[in-house]
Parts: structure tokens; C-alpha cells; sequence
């Protein structure tokens, strides 16, 4: 089996069927010792920089939608020293506009390296999204496009109004779970 960066060591066992089940193990360094990478941004857990207010948007609900925001992705043919640009993404997306109806998180890998700073977004009730190829100054539009996906009636981010760099760096789009349950 081969690993991706930002992929977590896990055991396997089988649960029945044929299934697996990952028990995963801590996150480990993401570079090795002695590696120039900042550790600094590395070692600092990844924390909900906002949840953009206080009053959840439903009863004790919470964030309609949540940004995961890579903070270890590097631009290509950017510096291999150094903070990874996606740090400083990570920072500016969080210090975005406060919306009620939208947390944001930053973790430290989505597995997207090839595609620089990269971002996912979630909607418990709705599908999911991964973007890549984003440029720093592209924290706007995630949050220009959490709010549409908030407001939509149907789980999906609508395409018109959807800023271009959404349009242009869409790697994935991932059914909800309750696709799984609505076939049993």
C-alpha cells in the first residue's frame, strides 16, 4: 500500500463481509527531523480559528457548513524552506467575514500536494467539496462560496454565483453520507 503525505498510520482489522475497519494511530510529524520546514506551524494543533459567532444558525446545530483549509500546502514552484504558504491561507481565510452559518478549520494535510493550496468544504446534510489549485488570495472566495452552499436548499453549491477559482480548482465532489443509509 502506498502512503500519502498527510496520510495517518492506522492497523487494520476485519469487521465482517469482507469489511475494514482503520483504527488510527497519533499524527506523527508531517516532515522528518530535521527537515527546514517551520515546525512552528506544524506542531500548533489545528484549531477551529472561527465558528464565526456565537448564535448557531439552528437549534443547538451549529455551522451549517465547515472550511477545511490545508496549512502544510505549498505553492508549486514555491520556496521548500520555510512556512508553507498554505499557513498563511489557513490564517487569512480564518480572519475572513464572521458568518454564523460557517466554522473554519485548519488542518495540516488534505492529500492534495500535486494541486498546491487546497481546501475542502462540508455540509453535514449536503455533499462535500475539494478544491485545489488556489491562490492566496483566494480566502474570499471560499467564504463567498460557503455562504452560497449554506444557502442552498439542495446540498449542492450552486455553480452561478460561485466564485472562479470554485469553478476552475474543483477537485472532488463527494456524496453525503446518507447516500450510504438511503440504499439500505
Amino acid at each position: 500500500m502506498t502512503r500519502e503525505p498527510g496520510d495517518l498510520p492506522s492497523t487494520r482489522s476485519r469487521v465482517g463481509r469482507g469489511a475494514l475497519a482503520l483504527r488510527l494511530a497519533q499524527p506523527r510529524a508531517l516532515a522528518p527531523s530535521g527537515s527546514a520546514l517551520d515546525r512552528s506551524v506544524l506542531e500548533r494543533a489545528a484549531p477551529e480559528c472561527t465558528t464565526a459567532g456565537d448564535a448557531p444558525p439552528g437549534p443547538a446545530r451549529g455551522p451549517v457548513v465547515t472550511l477545511f483549509v490545508c496549512q502544510t500546502c505549498r505553492l508549486p514552484g514555491g520556496a521548500a524552506e520555510g512556512a508553507p504558504e498554505g499557513a498563511a491561507f489557513a490564517e487569512a481565510v480564518c480572519a475572513g467575514p464572521a458568518d454564523p452559518a460557517i466554522a473554519v478549520r485548519a488542518v495540516r494535510c488534505l492529500s492534495n500536494c500535486r494541486r498546491g493550496l487546497s481546501a475542502a468544504m462540508v455540509r453535514r446534510d449536503g455533499w462535500s467539496y475539494v478544491f485545489g489549485d488556489l491562490l492566496p488570495g483566494s480566502a474570499d472566495d471560499l467564504h463567498v462560496g460557503a455562504r452560497l452552499f449554506a444557502g442552498s436548499t439542495d446540498g449542492l453549491m450552486p455553480w452561478r454565483g460561485r466564485p472562479d477559482s470554485l469553478k476552475r480548482g474543483m477537485i472532488a465532489r463527494v456524496p453525503p453520507i446518507s447516500f450510504i443509509e438511503e440504499q439500505r
